[in-house]
């Protein structure tokens, strides 16, 4: 039988444990609530970068239920699917007894909760989920929240995609643009693919019925402001729009315009086609000193300002299939061979800008019959990295506003990040 879940934890939308069930003691609420805390507070949309992460002997699977998570921890080597299939039953069976399965109907049933999932759970492994069948022997009564029927839209301008009613005692909305860069280089060092993808995140955690306005260094928009735009805009293309944008008020005027979703949400996509020279470049030099000794150099280049730095640089260097005694030497970094990859990682903590780092891999090919060196490879170097308070297409926000009829004041908090996407360079 599968590995069995070690506690199960209800949170609000900042991470903070509300209920949880203990089933085998080795998962603590203060390893889950610190877990998921940090889980927030690193990813803008926490389910979209995947349900299942393992972390520190922990493997957490969680999954998103208005302003709620629910999560299962266990220790063991557990079936994930399973599990993330019996949080979805959860959702069901709570929605069964409380009309509406939210925060408030949760406080409002602590009782209900914990008995449910007595019934539902034995020692962390899954029992009865039918809601049908609890009912029948569960029969304590639930607050159900009263579903009030809403006259339409149009008649009180309401949005169908946020709630009424929201407060926060502090207001705030943070920002992130996104962008994933990718390259592909032939073996001849020229550049035949680039591509930078950008995405608007934002987590809104504002009170009653906002209305936001944004700006954009848009060449559309600051030209027909007047204003100058050399080295300032950029060209966006293949914009998509959360539905909360007002799109007419875009087209007439570029305005990004929108009442934000409550929490985590994609404002808007983009993408920018137009050439950009790689961050990170990388040149290959192949040595032959026998038939079955060879050693290849590899040289790193970090081609942005010095002010940056890129962040935990992974460059994976392909290896013929049947090298052996491999002797590996780095200026920075380390070096590891994977041979059951047929490939050697180097990964550097910190690359500043400007700057060039050396490997060189020497190896044993007791097969190699090629008076070239090395066999043809068809596999290419891929290289990963993140740069933090950068953005290669340039773009920037002008303005962020936030403007409700009490009067609060928000906190907005803008952040720029650039990741390799598709980053990939072909050796031979």
């Amino acid at each position: 039988m599968a590995g069995a879940a070690s506690a199960l934890f209800l949170l609000d939308v900042k991470g903070r444990v509300l209920i949880w069930r203990d089933f085998r003691g080795d998962v603590t609420s203060v390893e889950a609530e610190r877990f998921f805390t940090t889980l927030v507070q690193k990813q803008d949309d926490v389910i979209s970068q995947g349900p299942v992460v393992h972390e520190k002997g922990v493997t957490y699977m969680f999954v998103q239920h208005k302003n709620l998570y629910l999560m299962a921890a266990s220790r063991q080597n557990c079936n994930a699917a399973s599990l993330l299939l019996f949080l979805h039953r959860v959702i069901q069976v709570f929605n069964h007894y409380f009309e509406e399965f939210e925060e408030e109907s949760l406080r409002d049933n602590f009782v209900v909760v914990y008995e449910l999932l007595d019934e539902m759970m034995d020692f962390g492994y899954p029992q009865y989920t039918e809601a049908l069948i609890l009912s029948e022997f569960i029969k304590t009564n639930a607050y159900k929240m009263e579903v009030v029927q809403r006259p339409p839209m149009a008649v009180t301008n309401a949005v169908s995609w946020r709630s009424e009613g929201i407060k926060y005692k502090r207001n705030e909305v943070f920002l992130d643009v996104v962008e994933s860069v990718n390259i592909l280089v032939n073996s001849n060092g020229q550049l035949i693919r680039s591509e930078v993808i950008g995405a608007l995140k934002m987590r809104a955690y504002l009170s009653g019925m906002p209305e936001c306005k944004l700006g954009l260094n848009d060449r559309v928009l600051l030209e027909a402001q007047g204003q100058t735009t050399k080295g300032k805009a950029i060209d966006m293309e293949d914009i998509k729009f959360h539905q909360c944008v007002r799109l007419a008020r875009f087209e007439n005027d570029r305005t990004i315009s929108f009442i934000p979703p409550d929490g985590s949400f994609d404002l808007m996509t983009y993408r920018l086609s137009t050439q950009v020279k790689p961050l990170i470049w990388i040149e290959t030099q192949v040595e032959r000193y026998s038939k079955s000794r060879v050693e290849i150099m590899i040289k790193a280049k970090s081609q942005f300002k010095d002010r940056s730095y890129a962040n935990n640089v992974e460059i994976d260097l392909p290896t013929p299939p049947d090298a052996t005694n491999p002797k590996i030497r780095t200026s920075m970094g380390t070096a590891t061979y994977k041979p059951e990859n047929d490939a050697i990682q180097w990964k550097i903590r910190s690359f500043p800008g400007n700057k060039e780092y050396l490997l060189r891999a020497e190896f044993t090919l007791p097969s190699i019959s090629s008076d070239d060196g090395l066999p043809e490879r068809k596999a290419p170097m891929r290289v990963k990295f993140e740069i933090p308070y950068f953005t290669i297409s340039g773009i920037q926000v002008r303005y962020l506003k936030v403007i409700e009829k009490s009067g609060y004041q928000s906190l907005p908090w803008v952040r720029y990040i650039t990741a390799a996407g598709e980053y990939e360079i072909r050796l031979l």
